[in-house]
This record gives structure tokens, C-alpha cells and sequence, in this order.
């Protein structure tokens, strides 16, 4: 009885793990260690607080960019390994600039700027020129445009 039931386990893990190359072109996803896998992408939170500039380019070293967030469900899910290694929904950053041109956002990885998650009222420059994005500001958790120089965590995101 084991053996049928290993010859059984070992059978059902050749169907899937083909059905997960088959889904992927033969490609299996995965993460460094130390990062966090979600979707095809690869997460990392990085406690160190730097400048915008500092974190974007600490995630270059690893291959990688601060991150970009292109729905709620990757918003949430960033939220998630933030609360994870540090208990508590503190300000981060993300990769999005408006640095090149006023008002005009970007994301460091170059990928498309279209879901957004402003708080109230923002983007605003309240404090001078601020071009650099800041999540979960506020009561609400929402995005703020901060000045770039302030020393904040961060999260990087690769390919898995």
C-alpha cells in the first residue's frame, strides 16, 4: 500500500511540474534567496532607509529596480511583504519618478505608468519639488510625491 501510494505522489509531481513548464515555455520561475515570489516577479524588501536615488541604484546592483506597480493586486501584495518584515505599514519607496518632466510619471524599469494610487490632492510639490513616489503615506495608505533626497526603506523587484 506505501508503494502505490509513493508510485502515485511520484506520478502526480511529473504531471504537474511538466504542466508548469508547459504554462511557462519550459521556463520555471524563481526567486534569489532571501526574495519573495509573486506572480513572475521576484520581491525584496530593503530596510536600509536611503535617498530614491541611492535605493534605485542598491537595486541595479542586484539586478533589479525599485519596484512598479501596475494594479491594486501588486499594491497589495507589496503592502504584504512590507507588513510581514516589519509588522507595520511604514513609508517606502517605489520606483516611480517625475524628475525627467514635471507631472509627467515614470517607472524606473520603464515599464508603463498607468495604475496609480494617489492619496487626496496628490501629486502636489507641497514641500518644493518632489519627484520622487512614497507608498503607504498617510491614514490611508495611499501614494505621496516626496522629495527625492529623504531617506526612506525600499522594495526591489526583479523577473523571477
Amino acid at each position: 500500500m506505501k508503494m502505490l501510494t509513493l508510485s502515485l505522489f511520484v506520478c502526480a509531481m511529473m504531471v504537474l511540474t511538466r504542466a508548469v513548464e508547459h504554462g511557462f515555455g519550459g521556463w520555471v520561475p524563481s526567486c534569489p534567496e532571501g526574495w519573495t515570489m509573486f506572480s513572475t516577479q521576484c520581491l525584496l524588501y530593503i530596510s536600509k532607509e536611503m535617498t530614491w536615488g541611492e535605493a534605485e541604484r542598491n537595486c541595479r546592483s542586484m539586478g533589479a529596480n525599485l519596484a512598479s506597480v501596475h494594479s491594486t493586486q501588486d499594491y497589495h501584495q507589496i503592502q504584504w511583504l512590507i507588513l510581514s518584515a516589519t509588522h507595520q505599514h511604514k513609508d517606502k519607496w517605489i520606483g516611480g519618478s517625475d524628475t525627467e518632466e514635471e507631472n509627467i510619471w515614470f517607472w524606473s524599469d520603464g515599464s508603463p505608468f498607468h495604475y496609480t494610487n494617489w492619496c487626496h490632492g496628490e501629486p502636489s510639490n507641497s514641500h518644493g519639488r518632489e519627484g520622487c513616489l512614497q507608498m503607504n503615506f498617510g491614514g490611508q495608505k495611499c501614494w505621496n510625491d516626496e522629495r527625492c533626497y529623504i531617506h526612506f526603506p525600499s522594495i526591489c523587484v526583479k523577473r523571477g
